[in-house]
């Protein structure tokens, strides 16, 4: 089985989520959008792959706005219509963060800006929690989804809806990937600025999640499961 992976900048990385999907039979094919070399200015031009190719499509997360074209140009469209036809024909979409974001927006869906940022770990409520756990699950993000119509919430907290269903397709607003060295890496960028800004200590976050990696490691292997045994293969 083959699954597109799509990492929209060098700082992604698949982490617990791609090596459950490994460990589940999938062929991981990882695609990165946006160059390091790129990263202050990710109007790149990207040519995405057929949808039809493929037997699962996951959209990791990205420092940008899904609706900010000027600052990540063109390749959004791109990046909207594999998912459209994806989920038209049945290929099952997981996305996380930036990439919930854009699946959100493909199928009908919006995006805004959220009330509040959220960057840390952080409980949610959940109706499913075969599917979605509620956590603790790591967050950084500045804007919020406003599902596509006929989506089913399964997450939220008072921020924002954490996950959604439609169809075999699943968003997830938080970081079930996250691990100690991605947020050393994102901090290295420009996230310890941001986490001064928004009053969140770089080192208490580095802390915190070493100290829950384990046990996100073995949330984010549930979140695989329910997605590929109850969304992604619901159908079959």
């Amino acid at each position: 089985m083959r699954a597109l992976v799509i990492q929209h900048d060098h700082a992604t990385d698949p982490g617990p989520v791609g090596a459950r999907l490994a460990e589940r039979g999938y062929d991981l094919t990882a695609l990165t959008v946006v160059p390091e070399e790129r990263y202050l200015a990710p109007d790149v031009t990207f040519d995405f792959p057929s949808a039809d190719d493929w037997d699962l499509v996951v959209s990791f997360g990205a420092p940008w706005s899904v609706y900010d074209e000027t600052a990540i140009g063109s390749w959004i469209g791109g990046e909207l219509s594999l998912l459209r036809k994806a989920h038209h024909v049945g290929v099952p979409i997981l996305g996380v963060c930036f990439g919930a974001q854009a699946l959100t927006t493909a199928l009908g869906g919006s995006v805004v800006a959220s009330p509040r940022p959220e960057i840390g770990w952080v409980e949610v409520g959940t109706d499913d929690p075969a599917i979605v756990g509620p956590g603790p699950w790591f967050q950084w993000h500045y804007d919020r989804c406003l599902p596509p119509p006929g989506a089913e919430e399964l997450a939220r907290n008072s921020v924002c809806t954490q996950a959604f269903r439609l169809g075999r397709s699943l968003g997830a607003q938080f970081h079930p990937e996250i691990t100690a060295a991605t947020v050393r890496l994102w901090l290295e960028l420009d996230g310890t600025e941001q986490c001064l800004r928004q009053g969140v200590d770089p080192g208490e976050l580095v802390a915190r999640t070493q100290e829950l990696e384990e046990a996100a490691r073995l949330s984010a292997h549930r979140l695989v499961d329910g997605f590929l045994d109850r969304v992604a293969h619901a159908a079959d």
